[in-house]
């Protein structure tokens, strides 16, 4: 059987003719993002291998409802969300609920993000999750099948200092983060982030402000992280805007784990949360600024990693079973920025970071964190106080930390990329 792309992303059956002609022919599938058309021929047997692949993670819905910005959100009954596909999870029990840490204090004069598909009032019901449908041509974005919705293998880095983490440089990232030392136990760590749109250059490069929870190696393959944060990334949603997105994985990278619910692991339990939505509204300079609230923390019974949105709800968790040193804690939290720099035309890219304004510009210019804490051994939550900063080309990116009453632990970070003193 042949298949057609249609305008909703599905795979339509061809009509005889066109299969004939198919036997001798491929056809062209058009790739739009970012002013980007990539016309490339696609085969019948590739995109029929691309279909059976979206039928495992695009579940039956219950309710299906249409975001303003485009995006389809899927309404999946919670036992038959992707996660549970997972071979460590078959028997797995979701678990609804786990000891909280104490809420922080929110500061006065910025307010909260929320997503763009509430817009129309509609909402998942009780019992079911939503889920952002993927279409066939945001498969066609990545560079393969097995790329699509997995971060690339992190590099190592030459010339860190001793206690730094080796975040990735030699592959085109570049950072500006905070982060803790590598010595202690962490059960967790919490940021609230100021939420911005960066535009991005090239389709395959992103712009994200995230939190690192981190255990393993960093020159090896069991690395374990769990993200999550805000990017913009064209090549994995098809659009600019800000997204909500969390990521996973116990192998450095190498083939476990993936954004969102694109494969199984992260089991979802809110009904009004949808991981990849975007995020609106954003921040403006010298405007409204905006921001969202994150906190991952290891429950203490079951071990579950957990996330929080907003004012403290839960989305859902990583279950430890996915995980060979998280099992345990975690021995380094980041928080910070983190951009694709391809060096497209033999330039340093101007893909932003944050708000694409230096850190020494501050409030309402620059993007931030903060309230950074970290949650100890007895779930409870506390200031990162001991923390260091790194960026690896400060004439493109940089950071600034500091500490106050209202804002605790907090920095200012980000850049415009490309410039005269970052060619």
């Amino acid at each position: 059987m042949g298949f057609v792309v249609n305008k909703r992303g599905f795979l339509a059956p061809l009509p005889p003719l066109v299969l004939a002609l198919l036997f001798v022919q491929r056809f062209t599938v058009v790739v739009s993002a970012l002013n980007y058309t990539n016309h490339r021929q696609v085969s019948s047997m590739r995109l029929e291998r691309i279909q059976r692949h979206l039928d495992k993670i695009n579940k039956p819905p219950v309710m299906t409802i249409e975001s303003p910005d485009g995006d389809i959100i899927d309404c999946v009954h919670k036992r038959k969300q992707p996660a549970l596909d997972h071979p460590l999870l078959k028997n797995h029990k979701i678990q609804l609920r786990s000891e909280r840490t104490k809420k922080s204090n929110e500061a006065e004069g910025v307010r909260g993000s929320w997503q763009m598909w509430h817009r129309n009032g509609t909402r998942c019901p009780q019992g079911t999750v939503p889920i952002r449908r993927s279409a066939v041509h945001d498969v066609l974005r990545a560079k393969s099948l097995f790329d699509f919705g997995k971060k690339q293998q992190r590099s190592i880095s030459l010339a860190r200092h001793i206690d730094a983490p080796d975040v990735v440089s030699g592959n085109g990232h570049e950072h500006a983060i905070a982060y803790t030392g590598s010595s202690q136990e962490v059960y967790g760590a919490k940021a609230t982030i100021n939420v911005w749109g960066p535009p991005i250059q090239v389709v395959n490069e992103f712009s994200l402000s995230q939190i690192w929870i981190l255990s393993g190696s960093f020159d090896g393959s069991d690395l374990n992280s769990i993200e999550a944060g805000w990017q913009v990334s064209p090549e994995l949603y098809g659009d600019s805007r800000p997204r909500l997105f969390t990521y996973w994985t116990s192998d450095s990278y190498q083939a476990t784990g993936c954004y969102n619910l694109l494969c199984a692991g992260f089991v979802q339990t809110h009904s009004r949360i949808a991981i990849g939505a975007a995020i609106s509204p954003v921040s403006s300079y010298t405007g409204n600024q905006y921001d969202i609230s994150i906190l991952i923390w290891k429950d203490p019974k079951l071990g579950n990693w957990w996330m929080s949105f907003g004012d403290n709800t839960l989305v859902g968790y990583w279950p430890a079973e996915l995980f060979t040193h998280l099992a345990e804690h975690a021995t380094m939290v980041e928080w910070g920025g983190e951009v694709v720099n391809s060096r497209a035309n033999g330039k340093h890219t101007s893909t932003q970071m944050g708000s694409g304004h230096f850190a020494e510009d501050g409030f309402g210019k620059a993007s931030y964190f903060r309230n950074l804490e970290i949650v100890d051994s007895d779930n409870s939550l506390s200031s990162a106080r001991s923390i260091s900063t790194l960026a690896e080309n400060t004439n493109c990116y940089n950071i600034q930390s500091s500490y106050s009453n209202e804002w605790g632990t907090n920095f200012y970070y980000g850049g415009p990329g490309n410039n005269p003193r970052c060619p």
